[in-house]
């Protein structure tokens, strides 16, 4: 049925105040959230971390290796800090070289378990040192950020998982392991898993995984944000613990500042540092202890997982 001109000019009128009321709405509404900004990680906190490691090193002969007492220590050092935060922590145990290893795995409270956002960093060091750089400095610096998530009550849409790897210097058994140990179901519920294995290195560069086109942007994004240079990591492709997540099909990304691989005179004139000579020096070896990193390297890397863990989980 038609309406009559009257009843036309009524129902315009209700709909042009429909209509203003429902601008006058939305003008009013409040925004949509945004993602939580990545807070600053402290570097002094990440150094103190480091400092710890080079103690239960120098009270346990003078490493942290797979099936010695330094790297026991180690895992009980850093699940007591992660309890107190208020982590759900688990260890878990494997056999590697007739020895008992131990993988460190933290979970954050809250966030869709469905979609899991998981930073990992080898714990143990070679039997030749105490392994400040490699790989306290991915251990310090995803710790740091743990214990920065719980200070500030970071409630992201994802799921966080933390993790520290034994017995990756003979072969990336512990997270092997770990991988090995999922169902398929819940492998498929981790949506990135970022590795973290030598951030500090004392002639460092800076070097982004290129795996996962999402997680190397994030990554490139922050440095870009800083303007810091990075390249391609290719030194250390395939020899960390990301790549068994690789091979079960998980989205796969991470940082590096370099290891035996001599520094180039291009990359000394983009990052500093001393051409000709090895990203780290000290790379296994008995040096490789609190004096052997650069903190500006470490302070920049530290901050990168932070703005990864932020960015991907939120």
């Amino acid at each position: 049925m038609k309406l009559s001109v009257p009843g036309r000019t009524a129902a315009a009128a209700v709909i042009a105040v429909a209509g203003l009321l429902t601008t006058t709405a939305i003008s009013n509404a409040a925004p949509a959230p945004e993602a939580a900004a990545a807070p600053d990680i402290s570097v002094e906190n990440v150094k103190a971390h480091l400092a710890d490691l080079q103690s239960v090193a120098d009270a346990n002969g003078g490493n942290r290796a797979h099936g010695s007492a330094g790297y026991k220590a180690s895992i009980d050092h850093l699940k007591k800090k992660l309890d107190d935060a208020g982590f759900t922590t688990s260890v878990q145990e494997f056999t590697a070289g007739g020895e008992t290893g131990y993988n460190l795995v933290a979970d954050w409270p809250g966030g869709d378990e469905g979609k899991v956002v998981m930073a990992g960093a080898h714990l143990d060091s070679v039997s030749d040192g105490p392994g400040i750089n490699d790989n306290g400095s991915g251990s310090a610096a995803i710790l740091e950020t743990a214990l920065t998530v719980a200070r500030e009550k970071y409630k992201p849409t994802k799921h966080l998982r933390f993790a520290w790897w034994g017995a990756e210097e003979i072969g990336m058994v512990g997270s092997s392991h770990y991988v090995d140990s999922l169902a398929g179901a819940d492998r498929s519920k981790i949506s990135a898993y970022l590795n973290f294995d030598m951030l500090s290195s004392p002639n460092a560069g800076y070097f982004v995984y290129d795996d996962d086109p999402t997680i190397e942007k994030t990554f490139k994004d922050y440095y870009a944000g800083k303007n810091v240079a990075t390249e391609p990591d290719t030194e250390g492709d395939g020899r960390s613990d990301h790549a068994p997540f690789q091979q079960a099909g998980v989205p796969v990304g991470g940082l590096f500042s370099g290891a035996e691989t001599t520094k180039s005179a291009e990359q000394a004139e983009k990052w500093g540092g001393t051409a000709g000579e090895a990203f780290d020096k000290c790379y296994h070896s008995a040096c490789d202890g609190v004096s052997n990193i650069d903190g500006t390297a470490l302070d920049r890397n530290s901050d990168a997982v932070a703005y990864a863990v932020w960015g991907l989980s939120s």
